[in-house]
């Protein structure tokens, strides 16, 4: 059973969420759904709205859902599931189902595909989206220590639409 917060009463701190918890950013195009661990990204007020970024690397076969879609979800799980997060960001959806494999169960709620067994979930609805460009690098050693074969992320702006806390 899912209880609907708004964005102003998450009192969660995002540097642990994303960097250290990690979250599955996950999409759908209608018949698949797919899911990503990610560890990169943050929240804030940006035109106005709040939002959340991601960043998604061209290779990533969640990123082809993405930008198919409208929205998508950030999820969020307790410590117990750091193995699945684990799987969830080494394998690819290309070459198993990797949502069944780890025993995960998705709804869809507002066009997003949502897991049953997190703790937490943002409904997003995309915003912006941008490839990163070598050019654009203030500070040029990012590029040797996170980009040695050049495979720059693409950055997704998305409103945060609707936050679900699952009711223990």
């Amino acid at each position: 059973m899912w209880e609907k917060i708004r964005p102003e009463e998450l009192h969660e701190n995002p540097f642990s969420l994303i960097g250290e918890d990690w979250m599955l950013v996950a999409a759908a195009d209608g018949q698949r759904v797919n899911a990503m661990t990610a560890s990169w990204g943050g929240m804030g007020i940006l035109w106005g709205k709040k939002v959340a970024f991601l960043f998604v690397r061209p290779q990533r076969y969640t990123k082809e859902l993405i930008d198919k879609s409208d929205k998508l979800s950030l999820s969020f799980f307790d410590e117990k599931k750091r193995k699945m997060l684990n799987y969830m960001g080494t394998v690819s959806g290309r070459d198993e189902d990797k949502i069944a494999a780890c025993g995960l169960h998705v709804e869809m709620v507002n066009s997003a595909p949502v897991f049953q067994e997190s703790r937490m979930v943002l409904i997003c609805r995309k915003l912006y989206a941008q490839p990163m460009e070598e050019g654009c690098f203030v500070d040029p050693e990012l590029i040797g220590r996170n980009y040695p074969d050049r495979d720059y992320h693409t950055t997704y702006v998305v409103e945060i639409e609707k936050i679900l806390l699952q009711r223990q």
